[in-house]
C-alpha cells in the first residue's frame, strides 16, 4: 500500500527486455534506506517487488501483464520515474490510499500554466473514467493528485509548484502516456453493489438470515426511495 507522495526522482540505469517480460535497473538514494529485498518500491505508480539491491540502485522484475497496462515498456537508459516505498502503519497518509496496481494509461493532451499552477488534462478510456469524479483522488505515475474536472472523454487535475518539481510529472509533454490507478474505493463499492458477492440479509418479519444470489444487489433507487434517500 501507498500513499501516493513521491519520495525521490530515481533513474533508470539499465533496461533488460525479454520476450514478454523486462528487468530493470533503478538508480536510487532515498528509498533505498532499510529498504530488503522482497520489499515493495512504486515505480511510476506501479507496485513492485525488489530482486536485487546494490549501492546506489536496486532492481525489480516486470511481468507480461504489468508491461501491456502500463507504461514502462517505453523507459529506456536515463528515464526519469517517480519512486515511492510501502507505506509503513503509523506513518502519515498525506495523499490517499495507493495500491500500486495501474488499471490502465491516458494520454496528456493539454499542459499550461496557470499563476502558479500547472494544469493537465488527460484523455483516458470510458472504462477509467467512470471511476474518475471531481475532486475526487487520482493517481498519475504514482501521484495523488486531486481531480479538478472531468468530462466524457478526459479529466484534468493542477500541479503545485512543489509536486512539479519533486516528480516526474513536471518535465511531461502533450502526448506522453501517464499511468492512470483510479481511487479504489469506487472499484470496491461498484463490485459489491453491482457485480455482487454473496451478502447476507435478515428478514425483518422472521429474523431468518439469507444470502442475495450472487450478481444480484438489494440496493437500487426503489430501495434508496424507500429508506429516505
Amino acid at each position: 500500500m501507498f500513499t501516493g507522495l513521491v519520495e525521490e526522482i530515481g533513474h533508470v540505469r539499465s533496461i533488460q527486455h525479454g520476450s514478454q517480460s523486462a528487468r530493470l535497473v533503478i538508480q536510487a538514494r532515498k528509498v533505498l534506506e532499510n529498504t530488503r529485498i522482497g520489499d515493495s518500491i512504486a515505480i511510476n505508480g506501479i507496485c513492485l517487488t525488489v530482486t536485487g539491491l546494490a549501492a546506489d540502485s536496486f532492481t525489480a522484475d516486470v511481468m507480461p501483464e504489468t508491461l501491456r497496462r502500463t507504461s514502462l515498456g517505453q523507459l529506456t537508459s536515463h528515464s526519469p520515474v517517480n519512486l515511492e516505498r510501502a507505506l509503513c502503519l503509523g506513518d502519515r497518509l498525506g495523499g490517499h490510499l495507493v495500491s500500486g496496481h495501474i488499471d490502465g494509461t491516458g494520454k496528456l493532451i493539454k499542459k499550461q500554466r496557470e499563476g502558479n499552477a500547472i494544469p493537465l488534462r488527460i484523455s483516458a478510456e470510458p472504462g477509467l473514467l467512470r471511476y474518475i469524479i471531481a475532486k475526487g483522488s487520482v493517481t498519475l505515475d504514482g501521484v495523488s493528485l486531486t481531480v479538478t474536472a472531468v468530462d466524457t472523454t478526459s479529466f484534468a487535475v493542477s500541479l503545485i509548484p512543489h509536486t512539479a518539481g519533486e516528480t516526474t510529472l513536471g518535465g511531461r509533454v502533450v502526448g506522453d502516456l501517464i499511468n492512470i490507478e483510479c481511487d479504489m474505493i469506487g472499484k470496491y463499492v461498484e463490485k459489491l453493489l453491482f457485480l455482487g458477492s454473496p451478502e447476507i440479509e435478515r428478514h425483518e418479519a422472521t429474523g431468518a438470515a439469507q444470502a442475495t444470489p450472487r450478481g444480484q444487489s438489494r440496493i437500487d433507487l426503489a430501495f434508496l426511495r424507500d429508506n429516505g434517500f
